[in-house]
């Protein structure tokens, strides 16, 4: 095992990974920008390093800043998190080339799967259901609008460098199609400088499905389980739960293999999540894979007892994997809420400012990943995510009950500051959200319906 490992990255997932590097006696160095001197990961880190001034660019996405920090520390391993350089296949070459383990998969893995459209590829040749698209990128718009009518429309156009739910267009009509297609690769440009596109059909009433990996270097690999993260706003998840409401177990069984296969087949190591569309008529079809550490990923731990960032660390220290198929058997359904500042009434539109007061929930089996507190100065040059609850409990009523009296416990206060608490709680108790006849649809039909306020 490691004896010094620095975290690459800042917020709830710095102390995440911090604190189960204390438990196992790993040293531990945290990098921050000069607005995360005051984080409680900064606080706790064995050593703490200022990398840059505020601004992502110039101190979190500042690849030399990280490696200095690395080297000067006597770190050997460095741990992304999730968003920033996670799943930068440069970035992880550059700590391989400077003797440093990157917590992740190789990195030409990580190149191969982070090109959306390479990634379909590969997970069809490996026998996954895929939508009907491209099979490469359409950079000639002829091209493109030909490839969409043959696939039929609604189809969805995506970066293939996108993730994050950032960098696509959904085109109903033919003739919406040039427009959406030239403000995708624009917008794909100047979010990731890659204006490559990809097609697949859209499905306007489906689940979205995501499976847990995790791989080890000797070419096994087992599934934990499903997430549910059909709940979402502009692409983006709200809410999570495991296992899926709903869906047969065989279903899900039958993901779980294809996922675990598909990830084996690219040559996966590491923890990694497959995504999944999951139609009205059971059929499934692959997504992405996500090649990291994942936001939602408390509500596996909750179900299987397992600490995800342990067995990343054991992988990447060169363990084989010491979990069997068999063994795991998930218990009870566990839920997580994102509770993020932004203002739903307006667009999410995020709303930085200072807490006058946080006050998370307890109780049992509630448990709370925050960096926030009282005094925290939200800026306006991170993602918007303040905290994240999850409860547990046997049954599904149970755990929405657990969860919707923690968000009712709960205070975020501050001046100006909005939250995404009041409408997580009525999603809680929308019919379609409770019968578990939800789909990805269902904030936008709350929000069309005017149901939020």
């Amino acid at each position: 095992m490691f004896s010094t490992i620095l975290i690459a990255n800042r917020g709830e997932i710095a102390l995440r990974v911090l604190r189960t590097c204390q438990e196992l006696g790993i040293r531990t160095v945290v990098v921050y920008s000069a607005a995360d001197r005051d984080s409680p990961a900064v606080a706790l880190a064995d050593q703490a390093v200022l990398i840059g001034p505020p601004s992502a660019k110039d101190s979190y996405l500042n690849i030399p800043a990280v490696i200095e920090a690395a080297l000067a520390t006597g770190a050997e391993a460095v741990h992304p998190g999730y968003g920033f350089l996670s799943e930068d296949p440069y970035f992880s070459e550059i700590c391989e080339k400077n003797g440093l383990v990157f917590i992740g998969p190789p990195s030409d893995v990580i190149a191969m799967l982070g090109d959306k459209a390479r990634a379909r590829a590969v997970m069809s040749d490996a026998g996954l259901p895929v939508f009907p698209g491209s099979r490469h990128t359409l950079d000639n718009a002829g091209e493109a609008l030909a490839t969409a009518i043959e696939i039929g429309f609604p189809v969805i156009i995506k970066a293939a460098a996108g993730g994050g739910g950032r960098g696509m267009g959904v085109v109903h009509r033919r003739s919406d199609f040039m427009r959406v297609y030239a403000d995708t690769r624009a917008h794909a440009q100047a979010i990731f400088g890659d204006s490559r596109v990809y097609i697949e059909r859209f499905c306007e009433t489906a689940r979205h499905v995501e499976i847990q990996i995790l791989c080890d270097a000797y070419g096994n690999g087992v599934h934990l389980g499903e997430r549910d993260c059909s709940v979402q706003r502009r692409h983006q998840k709200l809410i999570e739960e495991t296992p899926s409401p709903g869906l047969p177990t065989e279903l899900t069984a039958r993901m779980g293999a294809d996922a675990v296969r598909g990830a084996l087949a690219a040559g996966y190591v590491g923890a990694g999540t497959m995504e999944f569309i999951v139609d009205q008529d059971g059929s499934y079809h692959f997504m992405e894979i996500n090649c990291r550490i994942q936001v939602e990923h408390p509500v596996t731990e909750m179900v299987t007892g397992l600490d995800l960032v342990r067995e990343q660390l054991l992988v990447a220290s060169g363990e084989p994997l010491s979990l069997r198929q068999e063994d795991l058997v998930p218990s009870g359904v566990a839920v997580e809420c994102r509770i993020n500042a932004e203002n739903p009434s307006r667009g999410f539109m995020p709303t930085p400012g200072q807490l006058t007061s946080f006050v998370p929930p307890g109780g049992p089996f509630v448990r709370v990943d925050s960096h926030a507190f009282t005094g925290y100065r939200i800026g306006p040059d991170y993602d918007s995510l303040l905290a994240k609850i999850i409860t547990w409990a046997p049954d599904r009523d149970q755990a929405l009950a657990r969860m919707d009296r923690a968000l009712a416990e709960m205070r975020v206060e501050g001046a100006r500051v909005h939250t995404t608490r009041p409408l997580l709680r009525e999603i809680l108790a929308h019919p379609l959200f409770r019968d578990a006849k939800h789909t990805t649809s269902l904030v936008d039909q709350m929000l069309g319906d005017g149901v939020t306020r």
